[in-house]
């Protein structure tokens, strides 16, 4: 019995030890910080060759929240000296190195890159083995816009085949404009009148896409006004403007053959401030008072005082500006307002130039396009093919 009851109180002991044998992990970890493994380097594709992408993996066995911060070493020799180029204290397993010239930092596709991932935790740090050497190569292509250089390749196919096709006298078809229609009636009633016309281009720079805009229908205004023998007022508000302006209006006389009537006090400078400028184009109409009066380029704040006081004196106006934020005031203000880019097409509309009728009409069929893209690409979503929405992401 002495002997049974030994062998059932060893069993009793032996079964729950067994229970705690099991419980413990066959390889504990220690806890110690580890270095990260599996290092890669990689040139990122369709640059400048000025960016390296740098991955890597921690062990998984180590505690990621006794990592403080992790620091990038770089070297363009895989023997060092390695120089830390950047620390961050969250957890990342990427980086991407790349050329910045606020910091004067540099990556260029002249020299090999070598880098080392080194983990801290406060009081010490472990360093990575080197990484291959990269060297960044420049790309010619982006092949990630690939459907960006289709789009525009079918944008100038249809500029080209429509200035072709005005060239050889085919007809473009441009849909009415109300206020281009009046400009020769708004002449033919300053010319019964006795009075001038008064032309604004606008208050910006030489430079700005308006005023060149301005100028083309400039040059048309000038040779009506040249046909009836109509006084012409120029009022600019830049500097750099006058001598566009002039050659503009002098163009203009010798295309109506009347050379003549062109002398240098039609243009008229005032000043390149905003509100100075206002009050003396202000003072022209309200002491000249012009039969009509014609804004077209970019405007601003002064748009309403310069609307405002031609309705004041009885004018006809006509504005068109591509600033959206100044049109309400021009459309409560004048007879006849050329809404955004009805504005850029009135150059193409009264020239009749191939050069300008065909991006106008390339960019109608491009909007035709869009729209029909947009009802397809609706109608795939609805059945769940995210077809276009593939093919269109940059």
């Amino acid at each position: 019995m002495k002997r049974a009851h030994f062998i059932y109180l060893l069993l009793l002991w032996c079964i729950p030890m067994m229970g705690i044998a099991q419980i413990v992990p066959e390889n504990p970890s220690s806890g110690a910080l580890q270095s990260v493994q599996n290092l890669q380097v990689s040139d990122v594709p369709n640059d400048a060759g000025d960016e390296i992408n740098i991955s890597w993996d921690f062990p998984d066995d180590l505690d990621k929240s006794q990592i403080t911060e992790i620091r990038i070493y770089r070297s363009t020799s895989a023997s060092g000296p390695f120089r830390q180029i950047d620390a961050f204290p969250l957890v990342l397993d990427s980086y991407t190195d790349a050329d910045d010239d606020e910091t004067g930092h540099i990556v260029t596709p002249k020299d090999t890159y070598y880098y080392k991932i080194g983990l801290f935790n406060g009081s010490e740090e472990v360093t990575s083995q080197v990484s291959e050497g990269v060297s960044p190569q420049i790309s010619f292509f982006n092949w990630g816009r690939l459907n960006v250089f289709i789009i525009l390749g079918i944008y100038f196919a249809l500029i080209l085949y429509f200035i072709r096709a005005s060239r050889k006298g085919r007809e473009i078809y441009i849909r009415t404009l109300p206020g281009l229609e009046a400009l020769e009636e708004s002449v033919g009633r300053a010319t019964e009148m006795g009075k001038p016309v008064l032309y604004m281009p606008g208050i910006d720079e030489a430079n700005n896409i308006q005023t060149l805009y301005s100028m083309v229908i400039l040059r048309y205004v000038t040779q009506l006004v040249a046909e009836y023998e109509t006084p012409l007022i120029v009022t600019v508000g830049k500097a750099f403007v006058v001598p566009l302006a002039e050659e503009t209006v002098r163009q203009g006389y010798m295309d109506a053959g009347r050379p003549d009537l062109y002398n240098q006090d039609i243009v008229r400078y005032y000043s390149d401030e905003q509100f100075a400028a206002a009050a003396g184009v202000s003072g022209v109409i309200l002491r000249e008072k012009p039969a009509t009066n014609i804004y077209l380029g970019s405007f601003y704040a002064e748009s309403l005082i310069l609307a405002e006081t031609g309705f004041l004196t009885g004018s006809i106006q006509i504005a068109g500006t591509g600033n959206i934020h100044q049109l309400p005031f021009f459309v409560v203000a004048c007879d006849y307002t050329l809404i955004g880019e009805e504005f850029y097409a009135a150059s193409a509309y009264l020239s009749e130039d191939p050069k300008l009728l065909g991006p106008l009409k390339a960019a109608d069929w491009m909007k035709i396009l869009a729209v029909g893209f947009i009802g397809v690409g609706a109608v795939l979503e609805t059945f769940g093919i995210d077809l276009f929405p593939r093919l269109l992401q940059i």
